[in-house]
């Protein structure tokens, strides 16, 4: 049986890969190859730490649980409206020099405007922290 901690890793690769439709707590009992009650309590610990959400729904009368990550790997797409692609400016661009990401008028406007888009989508990099290894 899997360490505890590669249990986690692995349930919580597998509910971002499922994007936001989320999978169902019993499908990814059995994708990990676990018991109900690991499983569950993998889910469990997994919420408690803000990685995931759990919803509540029936499913062929029964209850159970659609687990959804709380927030998703970056997307080439998330990226293609940087003004940075584009600048004429970007191969002298430095946080050390006058020409700075630090000063950009267009990269704060771009990120104010991604900000307001979605709100939850700029932040802490816990989810990032989430999937290191050690």
């Amino acid at each position: 049986m899997p360490k505890r901690n590669d249990l986690e890793q692995k349930a919580l690769h597998f509910v971002v890969n499922t994007g936001h439709e989320g999978v169902l707590q019993s499908e990814l009992w059995r994708e990990l190859g676990a018991s109900s009650r690991e499983g569950s309590r993998v889910a469990i610990k997994l919420e408690e730490k803000g990685l995931i959400r759990r919803e509540r729904e029936l499913q062929g009368g029964r209850w159970t649980y659609r687990l959804f990550p709380k927030r998703l790997p970056p997307s080439i797409e998330s990226i293609a409206d940087c003004p940075c692609l584009l600048c004429k400016d970007n191969a002298r661009c430095d946080p050390t020099t006058t020409i700075s990401p630090k000063s950009c008028p267009k990269l704060t406007e771009w990120i104010i405007f991604l900000g307001k888009q979605d709100p939850d989508g700029l932040g802490d990099d816990s989810f990032a922290q989430s999937l290191d290894p050690e």
